[in-house]
């Protein structure tokens, strides 16, 4: 019979496209669709980096409204005021202010009381007594 010729049984040509059969790839066309996607995901970017950029500066327009209304100064200027106040304070003198004294590195006189202290604890009582006189 007719109907069982080999040329009615494939079908249209694209049948094998469509069940996942090999595929004419252009690797120009290919090139040229990862381009546009480099390029759609660069302009996505721009557009979400611009709207925090926006909504960033609203915000400090509100938080300089706030620093105004309450007499506050933004934490670089506070710090940079502080920092030259320090620098001033400790230009004329020979020696540093105590704020800018670390601990621990100072009065020798309360350490060796310290040490004195500690050696005395572990003597004999009748040496303390010879060395409290």
């Amino acid at each position: 019979p007719q109907f069982y010729r080999k040329s009615n049984l494939r079908g249209p040509p694209d049948v094998g496209k469509m069940l996942g059969g090999e595929e004419d790839k252009d690797p120009e066309a290919e090139k040229e669709k990862e381009e546009e996607r480099q390029e759609a995901l660069r302009q996505q970017e721009e557009e979400r980096k611009a709207k925090y950029a926006k909504m960033e500066a609203e915000r400090e327009v509100l938080r300089q409204g706030i620093r105004d209304k309450y007499g506050l100064k933004k934490k670089e200027e506070a710090e940079a005021e502080a920092q030259a106040a320090m620098d001033a304070a400790s230009e004329g003198s020979l020696t540093r202010p105590k704020k800018a004294v670390p601990s621990g590195c100072g009065d020798e006189d309360e350490e060796e009381e310290s040490i004195m202290d500690t050696v005395m604890k572990f003597l004999p009582g009748p040496l303390q007594d010879m060395l409290k006189k």
